[in-house]
């Protein structure tokens, strides 16, 4: 079975199989247990991790002391401050495993001398970044334009996995409600 980063990348680019074996010396394998943190908020952002098995999260700590989740990670999805990324600077986000997970870590350092060496992967990341720059642009205009209870039914039929595999404290974080409110919502749906 071919690798899964393999897979992902000839989706958007066109790698053969040997390049993609010297791809892959570029990036560390990391496996982590349930709730563990793979970066602290503050923390200088060093690298890109691609989901192998598993589910992270993305989230930063209010001034209220609340955690907020702004992003979830399954297989086969990337997750990083991107901005700290980019700029190589402390991480404004946490990225904690909600279960045990292996992921694919990329430095700075690895993935610029990976683009130099395989132009064909400037395509790979754009393609991926342009996918998540729209994800995101849909995210604002249901929080924008959706009630939440409509946010809720439309995460549920868009992303049913997370239903199963993401705390219901973590999912309410991030459709922005609490944990109480995302309860009666569900209550309400399940005899539907």
């Amino acid at each position: 079975m071919p690798h899964p980063l393999y897979q992902h990348i000839k989706k958007f680019a066109n790698v053969n199989e040997a390049d993609f074996a010297d791809i892959l010396n570029f990036f560390e394998l990391l496996s982590l247990k349930k709730k563990e943190m793979l970066m602290d908020e503050g923390q200088l952002c060093r690298r890109h991790f691609f989901v192998l098995k598993g589910c992270l999260r993305l989230f930063f700590m209010k001034e209220t002391g609340i955690e907020q989740t702004t992003q979830f990670a399954i297989e086969n999805w990337w997750i990083t401050d991107n901005l700290a990324f980019l700029q190589q600077q402390p991480s404004s986000f946490a990225i904690q495993a909600i279960e045990r997970s292996e992921v694919l870590a990329i430095s700075y350092e690895a993935q610029e001398k990976m683009l130099t060496q395989f132009p064909q992967m400037e395509r790979y990341f754009r393609k991926v970044f342009e996918k998540s720059f729209a994800a995101s642009q849909m995210r604002i205009k249901y929080i924008n334009d959706y009630s939440r209870e409509e946010i809720y039914l439309y995460f549920a039929k868009v992303q049913p996995a997370f239903l199963q595999r993401v705390p219901q404290y973590m999912l309410a974080s991030y459709l922005g409600f609490t944990p109480e409110y995302l309860s009666e919502i569900k209550k309400k749906h399940l005899g539907k």
